[in-house]
């Protein structure tokens, strides 16, 4: 069984910048590899109409709702065995992770069912109509289908990152990544004996990556990893360790949820514009998540720390963690708005393809550029965030949320895109209400953490 003595168990208070760096070194890597097969599908639907490219949009939407479904796993799974394994206790570090890969496959199977009865109507509600709509529902069928698996990969990475392991998610990712890239291709394309699927292939090409991806990290679990094994006794439910286990997640989840909601609306507003918008829209959100993937990485390695930190009793250590990762994530950060500034055209002329491109283009740029100056802002929602789910504070983030979305940013694109709300100023103002959200929760977590309650938080 592989166990660092570097790297799991005791947080060294003389270390811990080192240990953020070594541990957001793999995740950052992961969110990159993420984040390239987001843009590599972006790429491929460029290679088809204007109408794929809105149906993408949406449809990614609501693939990256699942990101925020698993968060009622994700979130307790962390926090509980970065606890354990902060306290040296093996044993329920073991059950928790067990319990926790259970809870993935049930939530998986439940998500599945949910998304094949929902998604129609949903797809409605989101104002997108025609044959972008078709698309999009047809787009989304195999990735339903594929949940339980992609469930199963991203809790049992969740584990490992509670017992300080982020190179496990580095090495799923990039199995998923080699094997989404030329499955994709050839998918959507009948290339190398494939069958044809059009743009279909680009979801089924993702979807079966992540059956990759989750046999790879169930059989890291089962061979031992970090000092966490998978054994079959431990699988047998324990109502009390789940109860646990959701006691922190669910109200992360929560949170995460709403965030997706949300989002939803405010996908409604940018449909709305037109599909000029909404290709924009996804185009620019796929290149800011060069800078939300940047400062996820360090969200990602604070989690685990804290909650191991908050296990051996020292939450001076575990603000240390915090504040420190938000410095460094935060300064990586403003330096890609920086990137989005000066190279907002040049990107998008990477991305916007076919003869419509243009009109693509100029929407598109001037969104970045304003989003550009929203990373400090948007460092501290990412990383402190995690850093609070990390010592289980999960219930007054969602108020947090709440209040950014629903009194700011989904008011305010009403008032600036919606002939009725008085302003008609297209995708530009949608992206305003955004950056306005963003600095007013950047600045609740930064007091929540502050404030410190977060320490004598029991899960």
């Amino acid at each position: 069984m592989s166990l660092p003595a570097s790297s799991a168990g005791p947080v060294a208070s003389s270390s811990v910048r080192r240990q953020i760096v070594l541990l957001a070194a793999p995740a950052l890597v992961q969110q990159g590899l993420l984040l390239t097969i987001q843009l590599y599908d972006q790429y491929l639907a460029g290679q088809f109409s204007q109408h794929h490219q809105a149906a993408l949009t949406t449809a990614n939407y609501l693939y990256w709702f699942t990101t925020s479904y698993a968060v009622v796993v994700n979130a307790g799974a962390t926090a509980l065995v970065g606890r354990f394994v902060g306290a040296q206790d093996w044993t329920l570090a073991n059950r928790t992770t067990a319990q926790a890969l259970v809870l993935a496959l049930t939530f998986g199977l439940l998500g599945t069912a949910i998304a094949f009865a929902g998604l129609p109507g949903l797809i409605r509600l989101l104002a997108l109509e025609g044959d972008s709509a078709d698309i999009a529902l047809d787009y989304l069928h195999p990735l339903a289908g594929l949940l339980p698996f992609y469930m199963l990969e991203v809790g049992g990475i969740a584990c490992l990152v509670g017992a300080g392991d982020t190179r496990t998610g580095l090495k799923a990712l990039t199995a998923v990544t080699l094997v989404n890239v030329p499955l994709a291709w050839g998918l959507s394309r009948g290339a190398w004996g494939l069958p044809n699927l059009g743009f279909l292939g680009i979801a089924w090409g993702t979807g079966l990556a992540h059956v990759f991806g989750s046999a790879l990290v169930l059989t890291t679990l089962l061979r031992g990893r970090y000092g966490l094994r998978l054994r079959l006794g431990n699988l047998i439910p324990d109502g009390q360790l789940v109860a646990r286990l959701l006691r922190v997640s669910v109200p992360a989840a929560v949170d995460s949820l709403s965030v997706g909601v949300f989002q939803f609306v405010f996908l409604g507003f940018v449909n709305r514009i037109g599909e000029t918008a909404a290709s924009a829209h996804g185009i620019a959100l796929r290149l800011e998540g060069l800078g939300y993937l940047s400062g996820a990485a360090f969200a990602t390695a604070t989690a685990g720390i804290v909650g191991r930190a908050l296990g051996e009793q020292r939450p001076d250590l575990a603000a240390r963690a915090g504040w420190t990762a938000f410095g460094m994530g935060g300064l990586l950060m403003t330096g890609m708005g920086l990137n989005f500034f000066v190279f907002a055209e040049p990107m998008f002329e990477l991305f916007a393809q076919g003869p419509d491109r243009q009109p693509v283009i100029d929407a598109g740029v001037p969104v970045l550029r304003l989003i550009a100056f929203a990373m400090p802002g948007l460092a501290g929602s990412i990383i402190l965030t995690q850093a609070l789910r990390g010592a289980g504070d999960t219930r007054v983030p969602v108020l947090i949320t709440w209040v950014g979305f629903l009194g700011v940013r989904l008011p305010l694109a009403f008032l600036l895109t919606d002939p009725r709300g008085g302003y008609e100023w297209g995708l530009i103002g949608a992206w305003t209400a955004m950056f306005v959200d963003i600095y007013v929760r950047g600045v609740f977590f930064l007091a929540r953490f502050a404030g410190g309650r977060w320490k004598r938080v029991r899960v």
